[in-house]
């Protein structure tokens, strides 16, 4: 059975010297320590032992030394050996030499045996998860590839190249995203956690993060510096808006970043399930910036109020609709880029302005909050409202056609009169 048991731990020992995530001193290290723990609780010491330990052949070999003192002398035979035991080895022995014995460590007994895997595995155990930890943590805000193995409701197993879980949860998954089991995903490192030693790492096609660096994998002037990325604001799997700068005058960002007929950018399009994206200059010029985050729509005036981060942007009425976008998406995306609440107002003329009336004025016949909704998608005057068609007033208010048709109805006789 001793026998047996040996041959059991060798066969565990050839396992460890396989593993590639704990470097050779560490490993080395651990067993030799291991082993100590094994001789010290069998002899009462085991500074009189040597562990010769080979991590390239999974072999292992322990050495007892013991000083040669007269037979009547023999106290202690973990540390010493009577002279004529000594000269049964070898008749040469004489007092005081130290002699070196092979200690067959199936003669420990099973128990030990057992006790000595069971703490090698647990030890190995603990330096796989340091060893991941310290790995992921590293690469926080990188890339990485990784197989889909399980799907879940909430979030997505996936496997690295060496066997490590890596966890997809359905809130950093773009909401369009669709895998089978067994295909590769790509996503940023986002969270890597620690609890109780047990390594969890998170990663991200959601983050910001993860757009950033398809571009600097896409676009060779951003890996090189030769572009910055200043800023990202994203609405993952609809729109995202990227501020970019050249420090070389000589090279265009925005046309860098798009690349020709749109080569570049169509990649990472692809990646983020069409997800739309616009690639705009950035500059310290906070009114020119603004009007470049809202783009396509053309601005005729801008006021700043710097104390609380707000900026009233004035457009012409056709101008309006652009400025704010399909559902909204627009001006939210340039208010995330900019960091500046925006306000739309439609930038009428005078002549024109005298003749209309401030929806505000109706507070006596149309209901405030159906005047706020109005407001907030840019139709702050009643010929605003009239000049809108009603079907688009319909979709961007979300109003019954009953309340938009009575709200149209007050305005015209308003004018009629």
């Amino acid at each position: 059975m001793a026998k047996k048991e040996h041959i059991n731990l060798i066969d565990t020992f050839s396992e460890f010297k396989e593993l590639k995530s704990i470097d050779r001193s560490t490993l080395i290290s651990v067993m030799e320590e291991s082993f100590r723990n094994v001789i010290s609780k069998n002899f009462g010491s085991d500074e009189n032992f040597d562990v010769i330990i080979n991590p390239d052949k999974g072999d292992f070999e322990i050495y007892r030394n013991r000083t040669v003192v007269p037979d009547d002398e023999l106290e202690n035979e973990n540390v010493e050996i009577s002279l004529s035991e000594a000269q049964k080895i070898d008749a040469d022995y004489e007092l005081g030499e130290e002699v070196t014995d092979t200690v067959d460590f199936s003669a420990f007994g099973r128990r030990a045996i057992l006790t000595l895997r069971q703490t090698l595995s647990s030890k190995i155990l603990e330096l796989q998860k340091d060893s991941l930890y310290t790995k992921y943590r590293e690469k926080i805000g990188e890339i990485v590839s990784a197989e889909l193995y399980q799907i879940w409701k909430k979030e997505m197993l996936l496997m690295d190249e060496d066997g490590n879980e890596l966890y997809l949860p359905k809130t950093e998954q773009i909401p369009t995203d669709f895998y089978r089991k067994g295909e590769t995903v790509r996503a940023v490192v986002a969270i890597v956690e620690n609890k109780n030693n047990n390594p969890k790492i998170i990663l991200s096609r959601t983050s910001p993060i993860f757009l950033q660096r398809l571009f600097e994998l896409e676009v060779p002037e951003i890996h090189d510096g030769l572009i910055t990325i200043k800023k990202i604001a994203r609405i993952p799997g609809e729109r995202a808006k990227v501020a970019v700068e050249s420090y070389d005058d000589r090279i265009d960002p925005v046309g860098a970043c798009v690349g020709v007929k749109g080569a570049r950018i169509h990649g990472i399009v692809r990646e983020l399930r069409n997800e739309n994206i616009d690639v705009i200059n950035y500059t310290n010029n906070t009114n020119l910036f603004i009007s470049r985050a809202l783009s396509p729509a053309k601005i005729t005036s801008i006021r700043l109020n710097e104390a609380e981060k707000k900026a009233e942007v004035y457009l012409k009425p056709e101008e309006v609709s652009q400025a704010i976008g399909k559902g909204g998406l627009n001006i939210k995306l340039a208010s995330m880029l900019t960091g500046y609440t925006l306000d739309v107002f439609r930038d009428i003329d005078e002549t024109e302005n005298e003749e209309d009336i401030y929806l505000d004025e109706f507070a006596d016949e149309i209901d405030q909050w159906i005047i706020d909704m109005l407001k907030s998608i840019g139709c702050d005057t009643a010929k605003s409202v009239l000049a809108t068609p009603r079907e688009d007033l319909i979709r961007r208010t979300d109003f019954e056609e009953e309340t938009i048709d009575e709200v149209l109805e007050i305005l015209k006789t308003e004018f009629e009169n």
